[in-house]
């Protein structure tokens, strides 16, 4: 069974609202018209024609394939979709710009991941919007779906709950589990910046970063930019920078002063960034223009907030070399599409149990070499309708999960 893009609104739909007394919300905008009914459904991938294609698709033929699977477990990666199936897992407390909207109003993103996986990545998947927000009933309930999928993405949940389920879910179970909302993000921060650095010929070693918000993803680019070698990122919250000698801090962000900001920054953003080489923003917010001005020269200016870049890059390119912001209408889109879809491809292939650094380290590295010669100041990641990117990313993560000795074939 795969999942389809489909719109499999019916006439019928639209006369009972006018029946009603109702106009349709089609009537006012087209967003509305597309999701009717939901963006996607559920396919066959064997014929069911007669009474010989029923008895082996169903009963009695499919007890054979049950039976060898319970006595040799391993076969269900075979003889089922598990193989190449992910369960995307929302609690509808952080969606998109949205906030704590709940599960039910969190539907049509989930439908959406799950469509982008299908066209991006060739992975189907199942959006599954949970009606709990406890921290330990996700968990549990995420353990009993498992047999079910091949892999999990976490989506569009609250921090520092996130960072929690992600860490009990992998160590109970043996398939990949991703945080989109984290790693994702990091993914393609990273391969923009690599080759932001490269475009001006310098190494991440460098370069130091100023990251605005410790939430999901600001944590999770910090890691990976330290990881990959950054000469020195600073994380900033609500209070200003994260450093280990505040008292207010939580037991995410204490980590997190542990292994950044080597400068031994404190006080604000705003003077975080003075002679900094790289702002990377996902909070929201708005960075006053002095502020920007203040970095060094040739900085990069990565604004991701959505709809709302953290700094315009009108501003942004007055003082910077490269900009690059979360939105489709400006160059250099900081875009998840870009890795989830090819590094769950890349991890399903091999059977993975898991989503290493390495592998993550990997993805970026081949998104950023996708760019090629084509460098230039306003193109320094690659489209999400690039149609080298899924594979080039779905190659380099499956290497790297054989070289790191987690692939199970």
């Amino acid at each position: 069974m795969a999942a389809e893009i489909v719109n499999p609104r019916s006439d019928s739909d639209a006369n009972a609202e006018q029946e009603a007394g109702a106009e349709p919300l089609d009537s006012f905008d087209p967003a509305f018209a597309l999701h009717r009914g939901g963006k996607m459904a559920v396919q066959a991938t064997v014929p069911v024609r007669d009474k010989d294609d029923l008895s082996l698709a169903y009963t009695p033929g499919v007890a054979k394939v049950c039976s060898a699977i319970a006595e040799q477990p391993d076969l269900v990666h075979d003889y089922t979709w598990k193989s190449s199936v992910v369960a995307v897992v929302t609690d509808g407390t952080a969606v998109l710009g949205l906030g704590d909207i709940g599960p039910e109003a969190s539907l049509p993103v989930m439908e959406g991941k799950a469509i982008l996986f299908k066209q991006f990545g060739g992975v189907d998947a199942v959006p599954i919007a949970l009606d709990c927000t406890d921290a330990d009933e996700i968990v549990e309930t995420v353990v009993r779906l498992a047999p079910s999928f091949g892999g999990v993405n976490l989506e569009d949940i609250s921090a520092p709950r996130c960072f929690e389920i992600e860490r009990k879910l992998q160590e109970r179970l043996d398939i990949p589990i991703f945080h989109d909302d984290q790693h994702g993000t990091a993914v393609v921060t990273l391969a923009a910046l690599r080759n932001a650095a490269r475009l001006s010929g310098r190494t991440l070693g460098e370069l130091r970063a100023v990251i605005s918000g410790a939430g999901a993803a600001g944590v999770a680019i910090a890691k990976m930019l330290v990881e990959a070698g950054i000469g020195d990122v600073a994380v900033a919250d609500r209070k200003g920078v994260v450093s280990a000698d505040r008292d207010d801090l939580t037991p995410v962000k204490r980590e997190l002063a542990s292994f950044t900001n080597k400068a031994g920054l404190s006080g604000s953003l705003e003077a975080a960034l003075a002679g900094a080489d790289v702002f990377i923003g996902v909070s929201g917010g708005t960075v006053p223009e002095p502020a920007v001005a203040s970095m060094a020269k040739g900085a990069f200016v990565f604004a991701m907030a959505n709809p709302n870049p953290e700094v315009h890059p009108e501003v942004a390119h007055k003082y910077a070399a490269v900009v690059a912001t979360g939105r489709s209408d400006f160059p250099n889109q900081i875009n998840n599409v870009l890795a989830f879809p090819g590094i769950f491809a890349g991890a399903l292939q091999v059977r993975a149990s898991r989503i290493t650094e390495g592998m993550k380290l990997a993805a970026a590295e081949a998104l950023a070499s996708v760019v090629g010669d084509d460098l230039a100041a306003d193109y320094v990641i690659p489209s999400p309708f690039d149609e080298r990117v899924a594979p080039a990313v779905t190659a380099a993560v499956a290497a790297a999960a054989r070289a790191e000795g987690v692939a199970r074939r």
